[in-house]
């Protein structure tokens, strides 16, 4: 509340616009000074909320002690200012107007500004584009949100954007870089637009102050003339009062009027009795209606209601104001339409008003109430005085209506049909569900007896049967085959319902109906899909095995005899993987048509997994009938093929067993036949196999080997064994390659040849291959320690190689020993480089770029790496042990050996034979040049202490040459 003005200005008009200013300036400065403290709050946190927002992006820079000293101050400076808004707000209407809490706001809003320059001068780094945006945006719009508050006063303003834009503008525009130089003219645009929108809004509050406060001179001056004027009323009421006494005076004449009075006073109590029991009939009618009575009075907004604690729950208890009591109470969606009403009624557009809104009860919840009412007083200008009406409440037609309203949408809505019938089976309603299903329009069947739209004599039958259940039971539901308008027939699935009267008797009918067909095709889709294989037609694998087993049932009780023929094709992942997803699916599909055309003697084709079919031949005469079937078959998968412009060739493995020759039952036969086909797998493909008994223990005993070399794996039970590389050049060695050995608990040392085939089948060959590389590792820096600088060669699998994070592991190994990479070298085999050739030179490259030796492994066993030989970052070139053991001057394997030495070198590669057992074979080699070798003639593979031993007896001992 501002103080009183108690000094009115003249209101002649001659009086200038400034000197009215300066007559207000006084209560016009407290009055800015208390806008100023009231607007400040918001913008003071929006500051503190912006810093830390800028503390937050600042963080990765350098200061950050000068970051967070400028965030305390900030913090604090924030804390302060509002505890100072919060001792003005507290402080008496007396001393707010002290000129102190002026000077303390422009004192804090100085500091404000002095602290964002601050941020904007010392934190926000010169050469951060992406951390100037968001720091100096923030600024900004901390500075825009208290210059808008600040506004109302100049000189508040000027203290907050003068030290905060100024030394920031001088700062960035003298600044050495461009970017910053630009935020300086920036920031001089926002100063200048700051101060144009701070002057145009200080003249607004200027002008609207001084017209508040001369405003309220005038009602001063006004309610000193309503004073004036109460006294002459007082005054004339003395009057009258003294001319009342005069006519008192008079009324003694005219005694003889008292029986005339005496008369009209008995006539009126008759009419007050009369009046009173039409008072009495009214409010029972009231009563009964529900109706509440209301009369508002608009000249002093009173209103006198009936029934408040009816309609809205409040106590019934003397006048009511519109404004204060009832309107408040109005559902703000509904205030609109109850504003145009009585406004159309107030300005005499209608002869009356009638509206229905809300209102929020006692209770809060909301009451429909009907609101009726008509103005009774105008005033010489027609404008009304008062208002009579009524109000009731409605809620529960509302509420009536609103069920009706949802029921009639989810009657049309419903995805079902529903037909509604009266007791004599005609139709009442159908809904839009009932006219899609049947075809009929609603106009067509409404009123036509149900039983007129049945077509045929057995439906009517049916119907016949379906009246008399309901009759007994009350409802009725069932499958039907119903026929459309158009005479299409369709199974239908119907529920009928009565509904009965106050007597019993039934009023109605209430008919559910739904289109089964979508249904029965989908189950029969459904049914479909259990028992056949989407991509290719055949039986899936639970057709299979119900078809399987019907076929064993079928020759145990003739005494015959079942072959059961696993097939699966050979290589089909590499064709999957290389040629991708929809021509293997092709593929899969044409084999799937080759069996069944190959073989129509089976009773069954079935497709078991993605490459694996399964054929069932019932009563085979021999089992070289069945030989000749599956050779033909394999001839027939390896027909070649064209699928979008590829040629392919495709062969397959097949697995045979016999019912009941080797199984009696289901599952062995099935694993039995893919023993079988395992094995044909193991002999390379492209053949079949006859299960046997020998085959099933071989199986057993792969599956207990993989399952001992995984434990032996975890247990440690894994060693690594070194084989020394002799350099021919100078008889010396250098170099030790790293071979695997299993020291198994019962059966002793096992040699790599007996493991790392299953290895490589069951995927365990990745953690053995990284279990030999840290062994190797770590000991060649071990012997690097010792003075002894050893390359070891670590073999690396094609497993290792597909995983693609070889490189990761390698760099992470040396990183982890600290072994120079020179002293490390992965061999890899000729036919690993052949797999995805693109992918192993992008490996290769990576891994040359470490530092360390490649070679290929068992070169010259492969068909196609000349090719690609040149195109490998490798080092060494060895030279497999199958062309070492017959080495004869004019054999072919030292024509191929001395090729392969005169290649190398020509690439600027070194070569290392091995297999070396004889000095025939040394001198050979040392004859044509060859750079290492490494056989038992050197050494054995031994434990890393012997091969120190080795290491040193070999330097001491005399040149082998």
């Amino acid at each position: 509340m501002t103080a009183p003005i108690t000094t009115v200005l003249p209101l002649s008009a001659s009086l200038s616009g400034q000197a009215i200013e300066q007559h207000y300036a006084t209560p016009i400065g407290i009055e800015k000074t208390r806008l100023l403290y009231a607007g400040s709050r918001l913008p003071t946190l929006f500051m503190l909320l912006c810093g830390i927002a800028c503390a937050f992006l600042l963080w990765n820079q350098e200061h950050k002690l000068l970051l967070i000293g400028w965030l305390v101050w900030l913090s604090a400076l924030a804390a302060l200012r509002l505890l100072q808004m919060r001792a003005f707000d507290r402080a008496p209407a007396i001393r707010q107007a002290e000129n102190y809490w002026h000077r303390m706001f422009l004192l804090g809003a100085g500091a404000s500004g002095l602290t964002l320059s601050f941020a904007v001068i010392f934190l926000v780094p010169a050469d951060s584009f992406y951390q100037q945006v968001p720091v100096y945006g923030l600024i900004a719009a901390s500075v825009a949100c208290a210059s808008a508050a600040y506004a109302v006063s100049f000189a508040a303003l000027l203290s907050f954007v003068l030290p905060c834009l100024l030394p920031s503008m001088v700062y960035l525009m003298f600044s050495e870089h461009e970017m910053q130089q630009g935020w300086g003219k920036l920031c001089l645009i926002l100063l200048v637009a700051m101060l144009v929108v701070a002057w145009q809004v200080n003249r607004l509050v200027q002008r609207s102050l001084i017209q508040r406060f001369h405003n309220q001179a005038l009602l001063e001056r006004q309610e000193e003339a309503k004073r004036q004027a109460e006294a002459l009323n007082r005054k004339l009421s003395r009057e009258v009062e003294q001319r009342r006494l005069a006519e008192r005076s008079l009324r003694s004449a005219h005694d003889q009027l008292e029986a005339h009075v005496s008369e009209r006073t008995r006539e009126l109590d008759e009419a007050t009795y009369a009046l009173g029991k039409s008072q009495a009939r009214l409010a029972m009618a009231l009563e009964a209606s529900e109706l509440g009575l209301w009369d508002w009075d608009l000249r002093t907004d009173a209103v006198h209601h009936s029934k408040l604690q009816e309609l809205f729950g409040l106590p019934q208890s003397g006048t009511l104001n519109m404004r204060k009591d009832l309107r408040p109470l109005l559902h703000p969606k509904d205030r609109p339409l109850l504003l145009r009403a009585l406004t159309a009624h107030l300005r005499g557009r209608t002869d009356g008003y009638a509206v229905e809104y809300r209102v929020r009860h006692a209770d809060g919840h909301w009451v429909w109430v009907e609101d009726r009412g008509r103005a009774m007083e105008r005033d010489a200008r027609g404008r009304v005085q008062r208002m009579l009406g009524t109000r009731r409440n409605i809620s529960a037609r509302k509420h009536r209506e609103e069920e009706q309203r949802l029921a009639g949408t989810v009657f049309e809505a419903a995805s079902e049909g529903i037909v509604i019938l009266d007791a004599q089976y005609h139709v009442l309603a159908v809904n839009q569900a009932f006219s899609e299903m049947t075809g009929y329009r609603r106009e067509e069947v409404l009123g036509q007896s149900v039983i007129r739209l049945i077509s045929t004599h057995e439906a009517r039958l049916q119907y016949q049967q379906i009246h008399e259940h309901l009759m007994q039971h009350g409802r009725w539901q069932g499958e039907l085959m119903e026929t459309r308008k158009n005479g299409e027939l369709y199974p239908q699935w119907l529920q009928l319902n009565t509904v009965r009267d106050r007597q019993g008797r039934i009023a109605q009918v209430v008919g559910f109906f739904a289109d089964l067909t979508t249904r029965h095709q989908t189950e029969e889709r459904l049914r479909y899909l259990a028992h056949y294989d989407n991509l290719t037609g055949l039986a899936n694998r639970t057709l299979f095995r119900e078809r399987l087993h019907d076929a064993i049932q079928r020759s145990r009780s003739a005494a015959s005899r079942l072959a059961l023929l696993h097939v699966d094709l050979d290589r089909f992942k590499v064709l999957n993987d290389s040629l991708g997803h929809d021509i293997a699916d092709q593929l899969l599909r044409r084999m799937a048509q080759r069996l069944t055309q190959a073989v129509p003697e089976a009773d069954t084709v079935s497709r078991l997994s993605s490459d694996e079919y399964a054929l069932i031949v019932d009563g085979y005469p021999s089992l070289a009938t069945l030989a000749r079937l599956a050779s033909n078959l394999l001839a027939t998968v390896r027909k070649p093929l064209t699928i979008d412009g590829h040629e392919l060739v495709v062969s397959a493995s097949i697995g045979i067993s016999l019912f009941p020759d080797n199984g009696r039952e289901l599952s062995p036969l099935i694993s039995q036949a893919n023993m079988a086909m395992q094995h044909a797998k193991h002999l390379g493909g492209n053949c079949f196999q006859f299960y046997t008994d020998n085959l099933q223990v071989t199986t057993l005993e792969r599956l207990q080997l993989e399952t001992q070399l995984r434990k032996g794996i975890e247990n440690g039970e894994l060693e690594v064994f070194y084989q020394p590389k002799l350099n021919l050049a100078d008889d010396s060695i250098g170099g030790a390659e790293a071979l695997v050995r299993w020291r198994h608990p019962q059966r002793g040392l096992v040699g790599p040849g007996e493991f790392i085939s299953l290895a490589e089948e069951t995927g365990l060959i990745g953690a053995i291959g990284e279990f030999v590389l840290r062994q190797a590792v770590n000991q060649a820096y071990a012997w690097h320690q010792q003075g002894l600088d050893v390359r070891v060669s670590v073999n690396v699998s094609v497993h290792q190689v597909r995983q693609g994070n070889l490189t990761s592991i390698v760099r992470q190994v040396l990183e982890e020993t600290h072994l120079p990479a020179r002293l490390l070298e992965l061999e890899l085999t000729e036919s690993q480089l052949l797999d995805n050739v693109e992918s192993v030179i992008a490996t290769l490259h990576q891994l040359h770029a470490l530092g360390i030796k490649l070679a290929i492994d068992d070169f010259g066993t492969g068909y196609s790496s000349l090719s690609y030989l040149k195109r490998f970052p490798v080092d060494y070139v060895k030279i497999d042990q199958t062309f070492i053991r017959d080495l004869s001057q004019g054999g072919e394997d030292a024509a191929i050996t001395r090729a392969i030495i005169a290649l190398a070198h020509n690439l600027e590669l070194k070569v290392v034979a091995e297999g070396v057992e004889t000095q025939d074979q040394l001198d050979f080699l040392r004859l044509q040049g060859c750079d290492e070798i490494q056989g038992y003639l050197i050494s054995r593979p031994i434990e890393a202490l012997d091969f120190v031993r080795v290491l040193r007896a070999h330097a001491a001992s005399p040149s082998m040459a």
